[in-house]
């Protein structure tokens, strides 16, 4: 971490402000705070850290742009699903997309209302263009500015089927030059995944993981991956981490419930039947949770009064 982070992090832990003095700082009327608070952007209290700052700065940028209340809300809430960030307004870069938001993420513009990916000119225009290590003297690491455009180069070569190979190999590069670079070994692993490669795909997820502790999309996609090959406690690990970083992925818990039932344990698996159905209720899925969750309901009653001495046909 560098000393500006450390600092930064500092003042985050031990600053305070009251309501008045966010809505002095930021120059915002109270009705503005108070709508963000009712549509659930910001939770209501009197004691704002820096954090809360920077997200109402965001906030107000994204209000200035005339999309609505609304709109942001259901922006965030797509995005905490894609993604698995908890608070996206805090994890990313979040721009106006006509009226929906879009979130700048590794050198890509992501809309999670669409989940497309598109290039993200304008990141790619601000790149620094820092010099790096090098590892020897005859080869030199591409500085960020570099490879955040092979990343862009490689996204955009692995929607079109007959540029895939290519875009492997631009992952591959990436890679190489930097082994910490996630949201490649994201990318590059659910290519091998796609075909059926589950061992690649293994090793380039956990290389994700290592790389960055607290990417929750990273542990999700593992998850997929041990499920499929049959290792279901380890997929159970990875989801169940992909949910402590963010409690509200709803496809995590729909995938942590399959592999519940699937090792026999109703009991666990309703729990997450339960929360899927209601973080995502009008989602493609949620008539299945629902009907899994009222059919385990049904069980354990009747589970129940058995314990009691009577039989099903009794209790009927």
């Amino acid at each position: 971490m560098t000393v500006a982070a450390f600092e930064l992090r500092k003042t985050s832990a031990v600053s305070r402000y009251r309501r008045e003095d966010v809505l002095r700082i930021l120059r915002l009327p109270s009705r503005q705070l108070a709508a963000w608070e009712r549509a659930g952007l910001v939770r209501p209290t009197e004691q704002y850290t820096f954090d809360h700052l920077v997200q109402l700065r965001k906030l107000r940028d994204l209000a200035k742009t005339r999309i609505s209340v609304k709109s942001i809300r259901a922006s965030v809430d797509a995005m905490q699903k894609v993604a698995g960030m908890a608070n996206p307004l805090l994890e990313s870069v979040a721009v106006s997309n006509g009226s929906r938001v879009a979130f700048r993420q590794f050198g890509a513009l992501v809309d999670p209302m669409t989940r497309q990916m598109a290039f993200d000119f304008d990141a790619l225009q601000q790149s620094t263009g820092l010099a790096v290590v090098r590892r020897n003297a005859f080869e030199a690491l591409p500085h960020p500015g570099e490879l955040q455009e092979m990343f862009l180069r490689a996204v955009r070569l692995e929607e079109v089927p007959a540029t895939l190979a290519e875009a492997k190999q631009l992952y591959k590069e990436i890679l190489s030059a930097d082994a910490s670079h996630a949201a490649a070994a994201i990318n590059l692993g659910t290519i091998h995944y796609t075909e059926r490669d589950f061992l690649g795909a293994e090793r380039l997820y956990r290389q994700a993981t290592e790389a960055d502790p607290e990417y929750a999309l990273a542990f999700f996609d593992l998850g997929n991956v041990l499920d499929e090959m049959q290792k279901l406690p380890e997929a159970i690990k990875a989801y169940e981490r992909a949910l402590a970083l963010v409690p509200q992925y709803a496809d995590a818990h729909y995938n942590l419930a399959l592999a519940f039932e699937r090792m026999q344990e109703p009991r666990r698996a309703l729990k997450h039947w339960t929360a899927y159905a209601q973080l995502d209720p009008q989602g493609p899925w949620a008539k299945h949770a629902r009907s899994q969750a009222k059919r385990i309901l049904g069980t354990e009653r009747l589970t129940i009064v058995s314990r009691y001495g009577r039989s099903m046909e009794a209790a009927s």
